[in-house]
């Protein structure tokens, strides 16, 4: 596989099993194939009854910049937002369900999906760089699924979780440990050694403990959501998500129109 079209690594180290986003050159920001790449890697993790302990992080500085925005250049019709948002959520459904803990170690851009998939693990450790944010109302003018803006809530609280897309303004890293959504902010060579020793920590403990105190949260947070195909037929169906793709591809301002 090409450098540009990005690639997702899973290795194995004891009971710790590391998935690493490697498309530096444009952030980590995923393909296509790296989301069938993650899909394949957490079957491999969940049929693998040695590994207690999951992390995912990314290659370069970033955690995950999105999802490439020059993919939506396929995109005719709001249909095609709804499939790959339902795409998006079999795979993030997957992560957030793993019987094992799973911590997001974080730094740059966590941006967008990559949001997403960060908000999906149980744990987050962040470095100082860390950038946490939803942008599309000032990029490509698309929209979220309705269990991801739920998982954001639940997280980031409703103010909070509004205010960063409405303002398209990132949360930095001591913000987000603030608020709770990051458990640390480590910097420099100990953010290695802590997330080496939390993973460490956390692997000796009861596997079943775990796996219940997951799916009772999961069960409290995850109540039934309305759903919300319609406002991504809007979104994603819309001119201006259209225009929104083109001008970010050719690297200019977007000309909303709200249409």
């Amino acid at each position: 596989m090409s450098g540009a079209d990005g690639i997702v690594r899973l290795e194995q180290r004891g009971a710790i099993a590391t998935i690493t986003f490697d498309r530096p050159a444009a952030r980590n920001a995923m393909t296509w194939a790296m989301y069938e790449q993650l899909d394949e890697a957490l079957e491999r993790i969940g049929a693998n009854q040695d590994v207690r302990v999951a992390v995912l992080r990314g290659a370069g500085g970033h955690f995950v910049a999105g999802t490439d925005i020059a993919q939506f250049t396929e995109f005719t019709s709001g249909d095609d937002g709804v499939a790959y948002e339902e795409r998006l959520e079999s795979i993030i459904a997957k992560l957030e369900g793993m019987r094992v803990a799973t911590i997001a170690a974080v730094e740059g851009f966590v941006v967008g999906a990559g949001l997403v998939l960060a908000a999906a693990c149980d744990l987050r450790i962040a470095a100082p760089s860390a950038r946490f944010g939803v942008p599309i109302a000032r990029t490509v003018g698309n929209a979220l699924s309705m269990i991801n803006y739920a998982r954001l809530v639940a997280l980031l609280g409703a103010s909070r979780t509004k205010a960063m897309l409405l303002t398209t303004d990132f949360i930095p890293a001591e913000d987000a440990r603030a608020i709770g959504f990051v458990a640390a902010v480590v910097d420099g060579p100990a953010f290695e050694s802590e997330l080496d020793a939390l993973s460490a920590r956390i692997s000796t403990y009861s596997p079943i403990t775990i796996q219940c105190t997951k799916e009772a949260i999961r069960r409290i947070t995850g109540a039934s959501l309305a759903n919300g195909d319609d406002l991504l037929h809007r979104a994603y169906g819309s001119r201006d998500f259209h225009e929104g793709v083109a001008a970010f591809v050719e690297k200019r301002a977007p000309r909303w129109e709200g249409r």
